[in-house]
């Protein structure tokens, strides 16, 4: 009986300490099963904070050289030295003042802005009415077309200038303030077409189909419904134009001619000369005049958006 009892207690013991090892046993792989994404954890975050700590130093390494050029003019353009000096001597208005008797840079500036007014109006027209063409086709024409549009971003715009000065001389049209127009508008006119494109590519076919049956008419769908649903788009892509044509310097030393001077190459010149501190006075009213315009078209078609 003794024998028995211990043997039955022993069979009764050990599927307990089978059972309590097994348990124990179980319990350590479940903890190391939950244990071991802990170092991958820590490894995920350490990258997440490494990426986010380089990209911010790039960041903020690219809006230094952004724009402390662009404070380092404005503050030389109020010394009151007779030369560019960082930092200046003294604080004054007086090359604001110059900047009124600056006939020569008057003229220039006068004749760039008269040549981007016009070069916008022209990209404006040829661009909106390309891309209601290629925007929504599916056929090969248009998606040439579209590539020849885009062609101008990809050639070197000296090589271009060069190229159009070499056609305009080969069918007799001396260079003068339309060559250089239709010069700018080639370079300018894909700005338009970019931004019109993505905007009609947005555009919901239902409001399309709906006027359609209505009874309205397609120009009267162009006029009444696409247009003024694709109108941020374009007044975004006419000041891209507007400021790529009077900023542009390539081009026009190409294709000027003696009595068209334009600003960016007479500022250019007159800083070759000499360090003229009325450059730095007039890069101060550029200045200002880009940023109001910018906050301007923010307002009125969203700028920023229509960028990303």
């Amino acid at each position: 009986m003794r024998d028995g009892a211990l043997t039955e207690a022993e069979r009764d013991g050990v599927p307990e300490r089978a059972g309590s090892n097994g348990v124990t046993a179980q319990a350590g792989q479940d903890g190391n099963t939950a244990a071991a994404p802990a170092p991958a954890r820590q490894r995920a975050g350490w990258e997440a904070w490494s990426f986010r700590i380089v990209m911010g130093a790039l960041a903020g390494l690219a809006l230094v050289l952004l724009f402390a050029p662009t404070l380092v003019v404005l503050i030389v353009s109020f010394t009151s030295g007779l030369s560019l000096r960082f930092p200046p001597p003294g604080f004054s208005l007086r090359w604001y003042a110059a900047l009124l008797d600056a006939q020569g840079l008057q003229f220039a500036a006068w004749n760039s802005l008269k040549v981007a007014v016009a070069t916008t109006l022209l990209s404006l027209l040829l661009g909106v009415g390309g891309a209601l063409g290629i925007a929504r086709s599916p056929r090969m024409q248009a998606r040439v077309l579209d590539g020849l549009f885009m062609a101008p971003l990809v050639l070197p715009a000296l090589a271009f200038g060069l190229a159009a000065l070499m056609l305009f001389s080969a069918v007799g049209l001396p260079v003068s303030p339309l060559t250089l127009t239709l010069g700018h508008t080639v370079v300018c006119v894909p700005f338009v077409v970019r931004n019109t494109v993505a905007s009609l590519q947005q555009l919901d076919p239902a409001l399309l189909e709906g006027s359609a049956s209505l009874g309205a008419s397609r120009l009267y769908t162009l006029r009444r419904v696409v247009l003024p649903l694709v109108r941020p788009g374009i007044l975004a892509g006419g000041f891209i134009c507007f400021m790529a044509s009077f900023d542009n310097i390539p081009v026009s030393l190409f294709l000027r001619d003696a009595a068209t001077d334009m600003l960016p190459i007479r500022m250019w010149q007159d800083l070759e000369g000499k360090l003229d501190v009325t450059i730095a006075a007039l890069s101060g009213v550029l200045i200002v005049a880009t940023v109001a315009a910018m906050l301007l078209m923010e307002r009125l078609a969203g700028l920023s958006r229509r960028l990303t």
